[in-house]
């Protein structure tokens, strides 16, 4: 059962909370950054999550007419394949996608995986997100509402971001100002709409100064413990204790201290997309730089068909994307947390 079931999948997220570690959620733009993946995670011996976001998946999709459900769907099918030859557990789930795309998107994705479990099958994806940190927080929690009802429906998890998280990813882009902090406000409003479980489980991407994309350790300022007082203030309200399951998302140049703050205050999933990204490239520009005589016909000659072969420079790329995904595992903790 390489890819989880919905009932394994919530397992999976009961473990992680119990045992105060998180999965990484690698982004994936192709069938090989999958495997990195995959192999990054088994040698790990950590279960983890498969992503796909609105731009990964117009590229999977293919620039001819760059279809993002048929990118998305494909990929999922191929990957329901080949991790059975990994000895891991992992949930498919796509990320980020804003307003102006859940018709081209989660919505068709949410009807794909409801035709499947009327057929008695369980869905394509184990969990979709929706991001309405551009919207209001009213507008945004009322199609939260709607696509939580639906993905209960269809036995998948839903994932939202209630309010911004810095810099850009897929072109959605907030500024680095005082609203990358969810408040205790925010997340009442946020339990009031969706509920704490009864309606349907819901990942929530809480903000606490994160960023997406490149910037180095002091930059900008994470404040892990945010969550805690999130926690501590629904719980006042409401008597459940660490009801939410949170995200850790734009945490690239993030410390060990913070991630493991974070850890202990709730997070069960953290996005990793510009590492492995820079991960799997490194290598490949160290080939095509080392060997720019074999991969180029320079001044007339043949080149080398092995040196320019993707195949060569390819599993490059594949091994150093899997050693920092291995990374992200010891980092959040999941290494040897394996299900059994």
């Amino acid at each position: 059962m390489p890819i989880a079931t919905p009932e394994v999948y919530n397992e999976m997220l009961d473990r992680a909370k119990a045992g105060k570690f998180a999965y990484p959620a690698i982004n994936v733009t192709s069938t090989q950054t999958l495997h990195a993946a995959l192999r990054g995670f088994a040698e790990a011996e950590s279960d983890g999550i498969i992503q796909i976001s609105t731009g990964g998946a117009e590229f999977l999709g293919g620039q001819y007419n760059k279809d993002m459900v048929t990118g998305s769907v494909a990929l999922a099918e191929f990957a329901h394949i080949v991790a059975k030859k990994y000895d891991i557990t992992v949930a498919l789930h796509t990320d980020h996608c804003p307003k102006d795309k859940l018709d081209g998107y989660v919505r068709p994705l949410l009807a794909v995986s409801e035709e499947r479990v009327a057929r008695g099958e369980n869905p394509l994806f184990q969990s979709h997100m929706w991001d309405g940190s551009a919207e209001t927080l009213a507008d945004n929690l009322t199609i939260a509402q709607e696509l939580l009802e639906r993905a209960r429906a269809a036995k998948i998890i839903l994932e939202v971001e209630i309010t911004p998280t810095g810099g850009e990813e897929d072109g959605v882009s907030h500024e680095i100002n005082d609203s990358l902090y969810t408040t205790v406000d925010d997340a009442i409003r946020t339990v009031e709409a969706l509920g704490l479980g009864e309606k349907g489980r819901y990942l929530l991407a809480a903000s606490f100064g994160n960023v997406h994309g490149v910037y180095k350790p002091g930059n900008v300022v994470l404040r892990p413990e945010l969550l805690k007082e999130l926690n501590e203030g629904v719980a006042a309200k409401y008597g459940k204790t660490s009801p939410f399951d949170f995200v850790f998302h734009g945490g690239s140049g993030s410390t060990e201290a913070e991630i493991a703050l974070a850890l202990d205050n709730g997070v069960v999933k953290m996005n990793i997309d510009t590492d492995t990204q820079y991960a799997f490239t490194r290598p490949v520009a160290d080939h095509m730089f080392r060997n720019y005589d074999g991969v180029l016909k320079v001044d007339g000659e043949v080149g080398s068909k092995k040196t320019y072969d993707p195949r060569t420079w390819g599993k490059l790329a594949e091994a150093s994307m899997a050693a920092r995904v291995t990374e992200a595992c010891a980092n959040l903790r999941s290494t040897g947390t394996k299900l059994k």
